[in-house]
């Protein structure tokens, strides 16, 4: 039970995971990097808060780019060398410059290319305003949407057709068929059930000889005990695990143009193989990802006594690294972000990140939510975590630059472990 719950998690987070928000990647790229770009740089003097808006140009919209100002268009959507926009902030002309002052970053001005080239998408909803007077109304909004109600029980809907019925499940799925004028699709075949389970499960096909087994099987409970088999499989974790590091975003190097290797990083898919296979229940997961480093009672491993609680912790630095920012400030704060994201998509099911700039448009999600949750990550580091118990490792001095099996690279929040590199004599 305890691992099924934990599988219907997984599968509930990354179905809410675009509840918030938006699932186009177009308006996401312009959200987290274009937005705020033109706001810091660009709305002082071409935006409808200016105290004079310069040359009739308005940059906070989108049809105000379109538009443009007294030269023209300022943007031709998919067409950056087309854009007076883009050759305003290449500098490529000394008649237009743009921001006057100091010149784009080249990151920052192939963001803006890259989005031109995206044909220049935009949110299709208005930037809040900032005054507290006009500020969303928070409270009404935990009060009325249906994610923010406390959950309570309810009963199976009532349908038509009763007899379909099997399981708990089936009335919710067929009310809402019923709903829609439609009808349950007619059972599948004992060899296509077969394969369905064994692709759901292990992601594998079934082999001929488990095919052949399941077809000359007439136990009511057939179908059952292969189930139970397939749970009970390896290949289980391996399947299930994998689902997890998508919402986590692993990756075994850190990225970008160096795609340096992130040390250690199997340890991590590793642990959560385990995890899975051990049926761990979704709230001991959570927590030793959220603070595994910090917990009185660690899970060790029954062989060595390694620590796989700290191991949890690892998700968190698995973001993109740059080899050589050219604004350190800037990449710092763009990683934090990632990793608030992945958080707040991964366990909340929430586009948190969205309040990076503004308060959320569409969850109760204020900026100082945003920023209080930035200052306990910023509050963290990356350090080496003892994986080994402390006596298992206090053996001989190990010789200069050799690691002893108890080290591994990952983050840990809050306390700094010692590494057992060099452990003292």
């Amino acid at each position: 039970m305890g691992r099924l719950c934990l599988v219907a998690s997984l599968v509930v987070c990354a179905i809410q995971t675009s509840a918030g928000g938006t699932d186009d990647p177009g308006v996401d790229f312009f959200e987290s990097r274009v937005r705020p770009l033109l706001a810091e740089h660009c709305y002082r003097c071409h935006s409808v808060k200016a105290e004079k808006v310069k040359a009739g140009l308005l940059v906070d919209s989108r049809e105000g780019l379109l538009k443009g100002g007294e030269s023209g268009p300022a943007l031709v959507a998919g067409r950056p060398d087309q854009s007076r926009l883009i050759e305003a902030v290449r500098y490529s002309s000394p008649e237009l410059q743009m921001p006057p002052r100091r010149r784009l970053s080249d990151e920052q001005v192939a963001d803006l290319v890259r989005w031109v080239e995206l044909g220049a998408p935009w949110s299709s909803n208005a930037v809040q305003a900032s005054s507290p007077a006009s500020r969303p109304n928070m409270a009404q909004r935990r009060a009325t949407h249906w994610a923010w109600q406390p959950v309570r029980a309810s009963g199976p809907p009532a349908v038509e057709d009763p007899g379909w019925v099997r399981t708990r499940v089936d009335p919710f799925i067929l009310a809402r068929l019923e709903a829609a004028g439609l009808q349950p699709a007619p059972p599948a075949d004992r060899r296509s059930l077969l394969r369905r389970i064994h692709f759901a499960l292990l992601g594998l096909p079934p082999t001929p000889e488990e095919v052949e087994n399941f077809l000359e099987d007439p136990a009511h409970d057939a179908l059952e005990r292969v189930v139970d088999r397939l749970l009970a499989s390896p290949h289980f974790g391996e399947r299930w695990a994998r689902h997890w590091m998508d919402l986590v975003r692993y990756s075994d190097t850190l990225g970008n143009e160096a795609d340096m290797p992130i040390p250690n990083a199997w340890r991590y898919r590793d642990y959560l193989v385990r995890a899975f296979n051990a049926d761990l229940p979704a709230d001991r997961l959570i927590l030793e990802h959220l603070a595994g480093d910090l917990l009185d009672d660690p899970r060790r491993l029954p062989d060595g006594g390694d620590n796989e609680s700290v191991l949890g912790t690892a998700f968190f630095w698995m973001s993109e690294g740059k080899r050589s920012p050219v604004d350190l400030r800037q990449a710092q704060a763009d990683s934090f972000d990632n990793r608030l994201d992945v958080l707040g998509k991964t366990f909340l099911g929430l586009t948190v990140a969205c309040a990076r700039c503004h308060d959320h448009k569409f969850d109760p999600i204020t900026q100082e939510d945003y920023y209080g949750l930035y200052g306990y990550l910023k509050s963290s580091r990356y350090t080496q975590a003892l994986l080994n118990r402390v006596e298992l490792v206090r053996t001989p001095r190990q010789p200069e630059g050799v690691p002893s099996p108890g080290c591994a690279v990952l983050g840990a929040l809050e306390s700094c472990l010692a590494c057992a590199c060099s452990p003292p004599s």
